[in-house]
């Protein structure tokens, strides 16, 4: 990241027939955003000039750029990925050209943040099914970003608000399979992968980490499933041997209605 200039901030515009563009476009309304960073889309001009009168926003500007290293500061810029072809809108209606948009704007930015040229990337949604392809074979962004800019390194899926960060074991997966998933060596990668972002991307200097069932009332000690004593325990006690403060696990169906994750 190159500190003399303000934070380049990467936008996939997502599926083309979704809600991406209305997102981005009521975002970066918002004047102070481009106070705070530079918001680089990537995305197709004829798809925003769609959008811009379909959703009367005609204030939303965009300085139209060849590449991120050309984004200019103080203004929302935005990469053409589409070569300035025609796209056909079908709004709510995900469909082959959809998902081809979507990954092209993908593509582009994740090799732009690979590259350096953007800091941090933005995914406005896509949808699973029509982006599938030769070039893309992944059930989400998540493991798509993990191959493609990750170097070697996990992915982790972190959903947070201001009071609270849940980081996530599996992800995109169906349910039948979630067991076969929970292994003890996941929760211990996981665990470790967390610790260092809590640290790290979210300043706090002693996290702890409450750890979850995957069975109803944390198994009842082996009586409605077997995983908590056998792998999940396991797995929290070597971490907590790696200094990384782990507890539990509590049972996920009671343990946020209770207030157990207000810990002081």
């Amino acid at each position: 990241m190159n500190l003399n200039r303000k934070i380049r901030v990467g936008i996939s515009h997502g599926d083309i027939n979704g809600i991406g563009y209305e997102v981005i476009m009521k975002a970066l309304e918002d004047a102070t955003i481009t106070e705070l960073c530079t918001p680089i889309v990537y995305g197709s001009a004829k798809a925003l000039a769609y959008y811009r009168k379909a959703l009367e926003m005609p204030s939303v500007d965009f300085s139209l750029i060849q590449r991120a290293a050309d984004a200019k500061d103080g203004v929302n810029n935005l990469v053409e990925v589409m070569g300035g072809e025609e796209v056909k809108i079908d709004l709510g209606t995900p469909t082959e050209a959809s998902g081809k948009a979507a990954l092209a704007a993908l593509e582009r930015a994740a090799d732009d943040l690979r590259n350096g040229f953007i800091d941090v990337l933005v995914t406005a949604p896509i949808n699973k099914d029509c982006i599938q392809s030769d070039e893309f074979h992944f059930p989400g962004h998540t493991e798509f970003l993990e191959q493609r800019v990750g170097e070697g390194n996990k992915a982790l899926m972190i959903l947070f608000n201001t009071s609270l960060r849940v980081a996530l074991v599996t992800t995109h997966l169906p349910i039948a399979k979630l067991p076969e998933a929970i292994t003890k060596k996941t929760i211990v990668d996981k665990l470790t992968i967390f610790d260092e972002s809590l640290r790290k991307d979210f300043n706090i200097i002693k996290p702890r980490i409450a750890v979850l069932s995957l069975n109803p009332h944390a198994g009842e000690n082996g009586m409605l499933g077997n995983e908590e004593k056998d792998i999940i325990a396991p797995a929290i006690e070597e971490a907590y041997d790696n200094k990384i403060l782990a507890f539990g696990p509590y049972a996920a169906d009671g343990f946020f209605g209770s207030g157990q994750h207000v810990l002081k």
